[in-house]
């Protein structure tokens, strides 16, 4: 906190209360820094796992109990600037718990899947678990823990709360998963215009099809896309198709005129 931290963490099952926790809670009362009481399944206190037994998605007790103990202690220390998280490896235990908590707290809730894996299965734990939580209007913070550059949660994060229509940062990209009729390297042109609009922050619908057959019209939602063709590319607005390009030279024109489109979007928003 001394150092400039925004927020702290606090684990009850490693930390524990009494001085240790007073000493905590003044520095963050000085600094004027929030503490998230953030419980995981596997440091849950003893006596609250021999009460309550270990943590499943027909009882998450334990993790409940040990959040809720711990933002009482944060009170009695007259401490209220906080968020709780409860989270477990299990997708099944972390929607039920958080469901229950969320009915006997008013706090913000930060939410999140545990040790939850590798980008795919991290990925795919995560949004199923969070995607619930936030469809059923509970969290306010999110975390996706993956096995990965912090830089790939973060893109993740944003992609989810894209396809819940919760937040939208930079382009949607979309794209066909090819089929006999595409003629050009689709996996790497998706690949590398997914790349490059990382940078850009208009929240542009952006397109990348296999065929010129099917392409524009099953894109026709998109604001800008591409097609490929043999040999070629088709560069399309809304469904209408406006330059043939060579497969050489389709990336290139292809995100300069998805620039263009973004520099058009900025002036007038």
């Amino acid at each position: 906190m001394e150092a400039g931290a925004c927020g702290i963490r606090i684990n009850p099952g490693n930390l524990g209360g009494g001085e240790k926790l007073a000493r905590v809670v003044d520095a963050a009362s000085m600094h004027q820094v929030p503490i998230r009481v953030g419980v995981n399944s596997g440091s849950i206190e003893k006596d609250l796992l021999q009460e309550y037994g270990y943590p499943t998605p027909e009882n998450p007790q334990s993790l409940i109990a040990s959040a809720l103990r711990n933002v009482r202690l944060l009170e009695k220390l007259g401490f209220y600037e906080m968020k709780i998280s409860i989270k477990s490896a299990d997708t099944l235990t972390t929607i039920s718990g958080y469901r229950q908590l969320a009915r006997q707290t008013d706090y913000p809730l930060h939410i999140g899947v545990t040790e939850a894996g590798g980008l795919i299965a991290g990925t795919v734990k995560s949004s199923a678990a969070l995607g619930a939580l936030l469809l059923d209007g509970i969290g306010d913070t999110i975390r996706i823990s993956l096995t990965r550059d912090p830089v790939e949660e973060i893109r993740v994060g944003f992609e989810l709360l894209r396809a819940l229509k919760i937040r939208e940062r930079g382009p949607e990209l979309i794209s066909c998963p090819t089929c006999g009729r595409t003629r050009i390297d689709l996996f790497r042109l998706a690949e590398r215009v997914e790349e490059l609009v990382q940078t850009m922050t208009a929240p542009l619908k952006v397109a990348v099809m296999g065929c010129v057959v099917n392409g524009p019209g099953e894109a026709r939602e998109a604001d800008i896309g591409v097609a490929g063709g043999v040999g070629h590319g088709v560069i399309f607005k809304k469904g209408e198709a406006v330059k043939k390009v060579p497969e050489a030279d389709l990336l290139e024109v292809f995100m300069l005129e998805l620039k263009k489109m973004e520099n058009e979007w900025l002036a007038d928003h």
